[in-house]
């Protein structure tokens, strides 16, 4: 019987991690820890590398997203003004739909590039760099989440197709 709720709960943590992946969730943990939940049921065993690989890429993509709007600020010029306000914009945006999160963190960096009066063509394009960064992000993410549930099926399914 725990082994169908653990079962039944990494299904939910992998589906809902991808959502997270693009939704203000924190997406790639909540999928790695579905894949721990499915290693520890009879469904599935996942070696020790395997664990470890996705463990190391959760950390450093979770590290990476919330910088990633703040590099793509400086990439296209901006300053510390705009990835301070590509940041603050961010963390306003997380409050709002999802689609906060993006236009928080190009409407911050912009502002953030005005108020250290830098020529708006050029805020303008610091703030296209942060949306950049944010996309680049949450690309990483999705892919991340996919894999996962993309080991986990495997998984199930090879314990599935031995059952029979």
């Amino acid at each position: 019987m725990t082994d169908i709720f653990l079962l039944i709960g990494s299904i939910i943590c992998l589906l809902v991690g991808l959502a997270g992946a693009v939704l203000p969730l924190p997406g790639p943990p909540l999928s790695l820890i579905g894949l721990f939940m499915l290693h520890y049921s009879k469904y599935a065993q996942f070696d020790r590398s395997t664990l470890t690989f996705f463990v190391i890429l959760t950390v450093a993509l979770s590290i990476f997203d919330y910088y990633a709007p703040i590099w793509g600020t400086k990439k296209f010029g901006g300053t510390k003004y705009g990835s301070w306000g590509s940041m603050i914009g961010l963390l306003v945006g997380l409050f709002f739909t999802p689609i906060g999160m993006f236009l928080g963190a190009f409407l911050g960096a912009f502002i953030g590039e005005i108020i250290g009066k830098t020529e708006p063509k050029i805020a303008f394009k610091a703030a296209i760099g942060s949306f950049i960064g944010l996309i680049t992000g949450i690309v990483g993410k999705v892919i991340l989440c996919l894999a996962m549930i993309i080991f986990a099926g495997f998984e199930i399914g090879e314990y599935f197709m031995m059952m029979t």
